[in-house]
């Protein structure tokens, strides 16, 4: 049997203290289960203004990763370099932006990718305990959150065909004690659950052979959690602990916006927007396509429910409101794009910047949506904002912004 080529570092925390894990409601892309909303325990500032700039910190690299937190600590990943070989994993003070520590590495796989993306595209991810660094040449790092290195995962050694032309972008997540990556593509395609402590595969299922830079999901299907996996062949529902495969929407879907789940219903990027509920088996019995709306399509931004309502911002940069029990539009206003980031939301208001730099701050509220507040942070922004502790962060290629009042 072919070992996978794994690199333990536990040695190094015996002269490194270990921080005492703490809460956050931040801990991967679009925040809690990759939805994009979070039930905010603190008020989170609706004024996107240069006054309401509480730091901002300079960054030595490209990134499209947003950051995640855990409590008073914010990770965020860059690369540099002429050909973007330093990968750079950085963890700040909430509090005022300082550098608590910073490693780096030298990229092990291929960092060939779109001048537009770069290969610091995927978001980290956390259990709260480590952060898990994926980026575009498949190298995984698992740091613990003092930044000790526990194990590296050069994922291009064990599987030498997986990457595209364009780069990678898929971010990876934690469920049930598994970390689940999904490193999709034209040749070598495929999703792996990964042991958090020892970088080992738990398993790993052959995927389609097309580019896909979705992320995955996760929700509740009649009691039982499940990591939903999106394709351009459809979406596919496994059991994140052992990679049995559950259900499977075969109707194809987009491979740029992921999918966003609420109440045990996906709503899918796929023939514009589908509504559909598996059931726990596949089968089926429980299982309902629910609806599918042509014009509620989304463009690069992923669909996001507040409440009622599904949310998605086409290629024209329109923002739609649409209701989740029948598809059909309740409004839609106008935002300034384009976008390549996705929008994120707490309590009723979304928030999300363009790729010029211009963070809106929209009212869902009322009758209609209303932007209430904006900044132009003046620097190209292609990535999703996280909010944590009543405060939105926000990242381009040069800083990395808090708000907060």
């Amino acid at each position: 049997m072919k070992l996978p080529h794994v690199f333990l570092a536990s040695i190094l925390s015996l002269f490194f203290t270990t921080a005492t894990p703490s809460h956050a409601d931040w801990w991967n892309f679009r925040g809690p289960n990759g939805n994009g909303y979070v039930d905010a325990e603190k008020p989170v500032t609706t004024n996107l203004s240069k006054e309401t700039i509480a730091w901002s910190v300079e960054l030595p690299g490209r990134g499209l990763s947003c950051p995640v937190i855990v409590g008073d600590r914010v990770f965020l990943t860059c690369s540099s370099g002429p050909d973007q070989k330093r990968l750079h994993v950085f963890c700040f003070s909430a509090a005022d932006g300082s550098i608590l520590w910073e490693r780096q590495f030298w990229a092990m796989g291929r960092t060939m990718c779109n001048p537009k993306t770069c290969v610091a595209a995927p978001s980290p991810a956390t259990d709260g305990e480590r952060v898990y660094a994926l980026f575009s040449s498949n190298d995984l790092f698992c740091l613990d959150l003092d930044g000790n290195v526990q194990w590296i995962r050069a994922l291009t050694l064990d599987y030498p065909n997986a990457s595209n032309s364009l780069g990678m972008a898929s971010s990876p997540i934690v469920v049930d004690g598994t970390l689940v990556v999904q490193i999709e593509n034209d040749s070598e395609s495929f999703a792996a659950g990964i042991d958090p402590l020892t970088g080992t595969n738990v398993w790993k299922l052959d995927r389609p052979k097309a580019a896909n830079w979705t992320s995955p999901v996760v929700m509740e299907v009649e009691g039982t959690t499940v990591v939903a996996l999106q394709s351009t062949k459809g979406v596919l529902g496994v059991v994140p602990k052992t990679g049995s495969e559950l259900w499977n929407y075969g109707d194809g879907a987009s491979p740029t916006p992921s999918s966003a789940v609420a109440d045990g219903t996906l709503y899918i990027p796929s023939n514009g927007l589908t509504a559909f509920k598996p059931g726990a088996t596949g089968g089926e019995e429980g299982t309902a396509y629910l609806w599918r709306e042509s014009a509620q399509g989304p463009g690069t931004a992923s669909p996001l429910i507040v409440g009622d309502l599904v949310y998605t911002i086409n290629g024209a940069g329109v923002l739609s409101a649409a209701s989740r029990e029948t598809g059909e539009r309740v409004w839609r206003t106008r935002l300034t794009g384009p976008f390549s980031g996705s929008p994120v939301a707490a309590g009723n208001h979304l928030y999300i910047f363009n790729e010029a730099g211009l963070g809106q701050c929209v009212d869902l509220s009322g009758e209609e949506g209303k932007i209430v507040s904006e900044v132009d942070l003046g620097e190209t922004i292609l990535s999703t904002p996280a909010i944590s502790g009543g405060a939105v962060y926000i990242r381009s290629d040069r800083h990395l912004w808090k708000f907060a009042e």
